[in-house]
């Protein structure tokens, strides 16, 4: 079954800025005991095996231990109420990391499945600033940082971060953030983002 989906990402957890996990290649470990984590795709075009996924959104939320790559991950999924059946069913399967793609890499890692919801989903890209919210679940908002030094240049990145969204991420700061459902609750205002542009295909 082929598939191949572009869009943007966003990414907020509980660490401070920035996230060693991602900055590190993941060998390094959270700042905290527990790393709680929202990521979010909007798929701007997309197709699976024939079905246009174009236009929808999948948040993840996650919960691990502070050194990610040891595993014993939770993991729930919320799927774009506008989804159809059909959609919801191929989406579900890449996101699940079923149908291969980078997201099949941390399945492993993966040791209780919270589940998944269907709920209004609102992605929004402004520039610097990046939006998210989840029907009452979910409200983060981030904005990606600027050196002070050019504040009209190109945005720091972080490349080669071994990341399944993108190898290379903006870092950005939480302008705020509330996470509350599948089991996984945290504030992070202030808190580690990114953003980057995503393209995968299966």
């Amino acid at each position: 079954m082929a598939w191949h989906l572009e869009g943007t990402y966003i990414e907020n957890c509980n660490c401070d800025v920035v996230c060693p996990c991602p900055a590190s290649g993941f060998s390094a470990p959270a700042d905290y005991d527990r790393c709680t984590v929202m990521l979010a795709w909007h798929i701007d075009s997309g197709e699976v095996d024939g079905t246009d996924v174009s236009d929808r959104s999948v948040v993840l939320v996650l919960d691990s231990p502070r050194q990610m790559s040891e595993g014993n991950w939770r993991v729930g999924m919320f799927m774009d109420e506008r989804a159809s059946d059909e959609q919801a069913e191929k989406l579900g399967g890449i996101f699940s990391g079923q149908m291969g793609g980078p997201l099949a890499n941390v399945v492993p890692l993966i040791s209780e499945n919270l589940g998944m919801e269907v709920a209004s989903i609102e992605h929004v890209d402004d520039g610097r600033r990046h939006r998210v919210q989840v029907g009452d679940a979910i409200d983060v908002e981030i904005e990606d940082l600027v050196s002070p030094f050019d504040p009209d240049g190109p945005l720091p990145k972080l490349t080669e971060t071994k990341h399944p969204a993108n190898s290379e991420l903006t870092p950005a700061r939480a302008l705020s953030a509330r996470v509350q459902g599948l089991g996984i609750d945290y504030s992070a205002d202030g808190k580690s983002g990114f953003s980057t542009p995503f393209s995968w295909s299966g």
